[in-house]
């Protein structure tokens, strides 16, 4: 025998078939009797070979199985984030029972360049934790007629869109500090932009939000607060929360806010990581809120006052309208509510703060 590779062509030789009844005796179709796809496989098995090429299957029907999910950050940044996690862990519960597969396409330099995804064969793609605004990726999709959804991304044209009520779950929790007589606030804030800054937030910055839940969460401490200080951190983590606290918190405690508001419960672990370092109490010295609901096991009995939000349920959402773009059906945008969860780390400020 050659050293040839075997051939669906080889291989209907060989069991006495034309290549078209191989072909849908390896589909499993009921057009081909039992013995001849026995005799078929046999001759597959006898020349080592394994199948049609799925890819090239799929591709003919004009799919290919598989849905990308864009992801703002780099991998380590993602696995790292419980939220990020539990949104993909969504995506793939509804993927998995469509039998399709989901590619992670990272940010930052993991990414591939836009030559290989102008390349990709994609069924749909989901913007899962990222912005859309510069991101060459999208025009690439929309020129190719790839389904696109957002996940909190911008209104696009033609983009379906899956959000949470961001600015009114941070208002609820503003109000709420608001209500307890705090008044001397800041925020830790998500990147505005993966460009690595992190630091006060200007006018100059403010203006180029490039997430969208990034200024939701802004906007909702300002409907009740108005104007307050804002601590832009290089990326969703705790270490960026605790560097983020230490800075806003190491000072004279006639400076010091007498709460911070994290816009995620990553970086509000941050923030109780550099106040139990600086000998502060918590709530008493300082209170601490977050955002998302996450389960943060390492927090031990201090439970964190945070609004959560349906991130699994999102996940599926995202992932449903994906699958219904791929069969032709464009469903409606999504707002999903949130809810405000108050716990042990908010409480009023100490008399003369």
């Amino acid at each position: 025998m050659s050293g040839a590779r075997p051939t669906l062509a080889t291989v209907a030789a060989r069991a006495g078939v034309s290549p078209s009844t191989a072909s849908l005796a390896f589909s499993g179709s009921t057009r081909v009797s039992p013995p001849t796809r026995e005799r078929v496989l046999a001759a597959a098995a006898a020349l080592g070979y394994a199948g049609p090429d799925p890819l090239a299957a799929s591709l003919r029907r004009g799919r290919s199985g598989v849905v990308g999910a864009f992801i703002g950050e780099r991998l380590l940044y993602a696995f790292r984030d419980p939220v990020a996690v539990q949104l993909l862990d969504g995506i793939t519960e509804v993927l998995g029972a469509h039998d399709v597969g989901l590619l992670l396409l990272a940010g930052d330099t993991g990414r591939p360049s836009v030559t290989q995804i102008a390349r990709m064969p994609l069924d749909a793609a989901i913007f899962a934790t990222c912005g859309l605004e510069d991101d060459p990726a999208l025009d690439l999709l929309r020129a190719r007629g790839v389904p696109i959804v957002a996940v909190e991304g911008p209104d696009v044209d033609g983009v379906v869109l899956v959000d949470i009520d961001d600015r009114s779950g941070t208002a609820d929790l503003a109000r709420h500090l608001h209500g307890l007589g705090h008044r001397r606030v800041e925020v830790v804030a998500m990147p505005l932009r993966l460009d690595g800054r992190r630091g006060p937030i200007d006018g100059a910055r403010r203006a180029r939000v490039h997430y969208r839940d990034v200024r939701h969460r802004l906007e909702g401490v300002e409907d009740v607060f108005g104007a307050v200080p804002a601590f832009e951190t290089a990326s969703n983590a705790v270490d960026e929360g605790a560097h983020a606290g230490r800075v806003l918190l190491d000072v004279p405690a006639a400076r010091r806010p007498t709460a911070v508001l994290a816009q995620s419960d990553v970086l509000a672990a941050g923030v109780l990581q550099a106040a139990a370092e600086l000998g502060l109490d918590v709530p008493g010295d300082v209170s601490v809120a977050g955002f998302d609901g996450a389960e943060l096991p390492w927090l031990g009995a201090t439970r964190l006052t945070t609004v959560v939000q349906p991130t699994d349920e999102k996940g599926r959402r995202a992932a449903q309208a994906a699958m219904d773009l791929v069969d032709g059906t464009r469903p409606p945008d999504t707002v999903l509510p949130v809810a405000l969860r108050i716990g042990t780390t908010t409480g009023p400020p100490r008399t003369g703060t």
